[in-house]
């Protein structure tokens, strides 16, 4: 069976960033991308220079007549990312409903990319409209942690806040979230972030259970655009082939994740030679060369499970 993604993301010419970040490791694990390019830049705007083109709601909504024009329009998953925009935003909305509609077992994984460390970098009018409409139609949402507080306007100071923070998203839909980081003391030191995930099951009597985990990863001293990304895509790669191991598709989403990371943070300080500051260019991702990594990565961290409770 031939599984197809709609992928609606960032392009660049030049880099990893979006549908850059997202297509090529899908399609190394076998999926059929169906790429709309949310917008089309030379390369991403971490660089001193940037240029390019900006996808309207409107072209977006021909694109997608097009595919329905010719009925192709069948997908087992939608992927979106960044969006700044409330029109586009709502385009898309559309577009998932319909999909979900054509077929009912359609996966929606969203990234609900707002900001990060306390700070939004998308207008503040986004956020009741992924509150209100994206999130509910969403099957796996993958946040961060201060995006995850703005969904739910809840703080996460200590594990327990991180659970709870969970389940309220879970209660707007999204039977898979993934806190893909958090501020959270790591207990193996401060040289490793901590990323949680919960995924509600139900059980063959009917009843509800909840497989909750957290994972602890290497932390990287240096800056990657692109890497939330290809972190999206690899959990629905993953989730795809482990529907009810949340476990295992995290550990390999998370294995995937350090061992680009770590290729390409080697091979940046020696294009920047010794003392010297990578630049952006230097940092993109080494996606190409990971290939082997992305079809079969070693695991470099396992996953504690928190726990497995029935309501």
């Amino acid at each position: 069976m031939e599984c197809r993604v709609l992928s609606i993301q960032s392009h660049v010419v030049r880099g990893y960033v979006g549908n850059k970040s997202a297509t090529f490791p899908l399609q190394v694990l076998g999926f059929e991308v169906d790429s709309v390019n949310s917008v089309q830049f030379s390369n991403h705007t971490g660089y001193a220079h940037w240029k390019g083109q900006v996808l309207t709601a409107e072209e977006l909504n021909v694109l997608y007549e097009g595919i329905k024009l010719n009925k192709v329009n069948q997908y087992d998953y939608i992927l979106t990312g960044y969006s700044r925009d409330t029109s586009f935003l709502e385009v898309v909305v559309d577009i998932i409903q319909e999909l979900k509609k054509a077929n009912p077992s359609l996966v929606y994984v969203c990234d609900p990319v707002m900001g990060d460390q306390g700070a939004m970098y998308v207008p503040e009018n986004l956020l009741p409209v992924y509150k209100d409409k994206v999130v509910p139609l969403a099957d796996i949402l993958t946040p961060n942690q201060f995006e995850a507080e703005l969904l739910t306007g809840r703080k996460i100071i200590t594990e327990e806040d991180a659970v709870e923070v969970m389940d309220l998203l879970h209660k707007m839909g999204p039977e898979t979230v993934v806190l893909t980081s958090t501020d959270l003391p790591s207990k193996r030191g401060d040289q490793f972030l901590v990323a949680l995930g919960s995924k509600k099951i139900v059980k063959p009597d009917g009843t509800n259970a909840n497989q909750k985990i957290c994972l602890d990863i290497p932390k990287v001293d240096a800056v990657f655009v692109g890497t939330g990304d290809l972190f999206a895509a690899m959990l629905l790669a993953w989730t795809h082939h482990h529907p009810n191991d949340l476990k295992a598709a995290c550990e390999k989403t998370v294995s995937v994740m350090h061992h680009v990371i770590k290729r390409t943070i080697t091979y940046a300080n020696e294009m920047a030679g010794p003392g010297k500051k990578p630049s952006p260019a230097q940092l993109e991702l080494r996606m190409v060369q990971s290939k082997a990594d992305i079809e079969n990565p070693a695991i470099i961290v396992e996953a504690k499970v928190l726990q497995k409770s029935s309501h």
